[in-house]
């Protein structure tokens, strides 16, 4: 019983007892984040009904969608030359977000008046790609609020221990993920609600139902903007409260002041200008040059910027980085899978934001579960278990495609038929997907120089999620290869555009499966054999 409590008061009690008010304005900016998963849905069922868009076209629009978290390199500089100032860029990010759901909530309610500009993939297509680039600046800022979050003095105005410095950083990473997560648990319940009787909707109704929802979500901005304001009124209360015991006001920048790094700014603006041009021009395989490009790039700024740290740290850091990139690289299913579910499987609106609130709610407790295991062992192990679980929890999916759920719900009454499975499946594998990055997020955070903590955070975080793009690309080559359709109807006339073909999605599934397992497990070898193994 007594390691019962132990346990309880470890993961749970504990990171409570370490939470401070000056962690809550980054928390804000990574909710606002969680909170953008409110319209996911309406996207899938309108891009599935609506749009008549190739699976392999949409995968690849995922590549686009990725590349701007590839500007976190200037623009964490930009934070380290502007700290003093970095709000206004939340407030930016905060501009490009409302306007990318404004054009949704406009091409869903007024299609007719916004076709007459531009047609309806393309207005998508933008919304799609302001996004994320709202995001981005936010994210950027919010890094960098992490680490002004960590106080290096307490309320008397006595130094922290480099120990107390270090278990804040690591709660401060791990209530970041916790925050995002939260916002989607808040997210999946307004959903559940909103979509009770979605079946029983007529056509204009549910459309009108979808274009709502994206008026609602207008409140992400708002969240961000308001952490900002919070931020603002905590550094000021907290300045004058110690100017009032005589004592001053210390962060960990000191008097350090970030000179411009121009190799930063530099390929930075190359890679803005090679990305757009690229883009912009219809080049042939644009997207495998401009990937391929930007790692050249982002590399290149990691050398440069590496060189800050003592030797072991930059062998550590490198090892630690490839391993995550090629964990998070892996190529999902594409969209066909959703849309086998929603055709074959008959899951609904409603059934889609049950899942989602039960894989936010179990990613909640895995990332407080998990705690521990982050805490006492090696991103390479880390990455391992990760991968192997992965792998057997994506087995469900492949099974219920060769009809697996009609032999369990023959054998138990209709009791673990396909939504029980996909239920149990969720739950299992929910906890997995925010792990990896903790630690390496916790490691930028410890060990970066105090006057680069932003820019450190911001080009290994391009890295990373450049592993995303390679992902999206992966899977665009996979939906090219193994060809899977849905069913499209126009919105007005109900006619059918294409038809429905899921004939090749079981092969897709299987591969998938076994890249997931096989690949970030013989690099994690690869690496552990090499000067860049990581013990961290």
């Amino acid at each position: 019983m007594n390691k019962i409590i132990k346990f309880l008061d470890n993961t749970f009690l504990d990171l409570g007892r370490q939470f401070k008010w000056t962690y809550l304005p980054p928390l804000m900016v990574y909710m606002a984040a969680g909170i953008s998963g409110l319209t996911g849905i309406v996207g899938t069922f309108f891009v599935k009904d609506y749009l008549n868009l190739s699976a392999a076209f949409l995968a690849g629009l995922g590549f686009w969608a990725g590349i701007p978290w590839a500007l976190k390199m200037p623009l964490g500089h930009l934070v380290d030359l502007i700290w003093e100032r970095k709000n206004y860029m939340v407030y930016f990010g905060a501009s490009l977000i409302s306007v990318s759901l404004l054009i949704m909530y406009g091409l869903i309610i007024h299609t007719k008046d916004m076709a007459q500009i531009f047609s309806v993939e393309t207005w998508f297509v933008i919304s799609v790609i302001l996004a994320p680039v709202g995001y981005v600046v936010q994210d950027v800022v919010a890094d960098a609020m992490t680490v002004e979050a960590v106080p290096l003095i307490d309320e008397f105005g006595k130094d922290y221990s480099r120990d107390q410095i270090k278990i804040m950083h690591t709660t401060m990473q791990t209530l970041g993920r916790f925050a995002i997560i939260g916002g989607t648990v808040l997210v999946a319940l307004v959903n559940v609600i909103l979509f009770r009787d979605v079946e029983s909707l007529e056509q204009v109704d549910k459309i009108n139902l979808y274009g709502s929802i994206y008026i609602y979500a207008l409140v992400i901005p708002l969240v961000s903007i308001l952490g900002v304001i919070f931020a603002n009124y905590l550094r000021y209360k907290k300045i004058h409260k110690l100017k009032a015991q005589g004592l001053r006001f210390k962060d960990e920048r000191g008097n350090k002041r970030t000179k411009i790094n121009w190799w930063i700014l530099g390929g930075s603006l190359v890679f803005v200008i090679f990305t757009l041009s690229v883009g912009s021009f219809n080049v042939p395989f644009a997207q495998e040059i401009v990937f391929i490009g930007s790692v050249i790039i982002i590399l290149f700024l990691m050398f440069k910027l590496i060189k800050e740290l003592p030797e072991e740290l930059r062998l550590t850091i490198v090892g630690t980085a490839v391993i995550i990139f090629i964990f998070r690289a892996m190529p999902g299913p594409g969209p066909g899978l959703t849309w086998f579910e929603i055709d074959e499987l008959g899951f609904n609106e409603q059934f889609f934001s049950i899942l989602s609130l039960l894989a936010s709610i179990l990613t909640l407790a895995g990332i407080v579960l998990l705690r521990p295991f982050m805490a006492n062992n090696s991103i390479a192990k880390i990455i391992v278990v990760l991968s192997i679980a992965g792998a057997i929890l994506f087995l469900p999916s492949v099974g219920m495609y060769y009809g697996f759920h009609n032999w369990t719900s023959s054998i138990t009454g209709d009791v673990v038929d396909a939504k029980f499975i996909a239920l149990i499946n969720t739950a299992l594998e929910s906890p997995l997907g925010q792990v990896s990055m903790i630690p390496l997020l916790a490691w930028i955070a410890k060990n970066a120089p105090a006057h680069l903590k932003a820019t450190f955070f911001a080009v290994f975080a391009s890295f990373t999620n450049l592993a995303l793009s390679a992902s999206a690309l992966g899977t665009k080559y996979l939906n090219q290869i193994f060809k899977v359709t849905r069913e499209v109807k126009d919105k007005v006339s109900g006619e059918i555009q294409t038809t429905a073909d899921y004939s090749e999605l079981g092969i897709l599934l299987i591969v998938v499966t076994l890249l997931t397992l096989i690949l970030p497990i013989i690099f994690v070898f690869i690496i552990n054999n090499s000067k860049y193994k990581t013990s961290e």
